[in-house]
């Protein structure tokens, strides 16, 4: 079983930058993508970026220049670096980490393990 924690989040103004870090409890075993999500206050959860063990990386259009992920496989560890926030980008981001390479990064059931969340307030 995988655990999934993630840190970095916080308020901050308009214009400013923020990183999340996620951590898993253990190495992911074979091919597997890690990716972002975020739930603003009254909405949905959707997808934020992926990042796939073949390589490939994605991004949701409203984040495509401003955000990047990356990872760090040594430590386990999915970074979001995120540049020029806007109060639109306010919401609780999640990590998330599949057991097999995504086809379609952006649906959230192709997920098999969640963290809890870290809130980004953007004013």
């Amino acid at each position: 079983h995988v655990q999934l924690v993630e840190s970095g989040g916080g308020s901050v103004h308009t214009g400013e930058s923020l990183t999340l870090t996620c951590v898993a409890s253990i190495s992911t075993i074979g091919e597997a993508c890690m990716g972002w999500f975020r739930q603003p206050p009254g909405k949905e959860r959707d997808e934020v970026a992926a990042i796939c063990t073949d390589g490939h990386t994605y991004y949701t259009d409203s984040v495509k220049g401003r955000f990047t992920i990356s990872q760090d496989t040594a430590e386990n560890a999915v970074y979001l670096q995120m540049n020029s926030l806007k109060p639109e980008d306010t919401a609780m981001y999640t990590c998330a980490a599949s057991n097999r390479i995504l086809p379609e990064w952006y649906i959230l059931a192709g997920y098999a393990y969640w963290g809890q969340g870290t809130q980004v307030t953007v004013s």
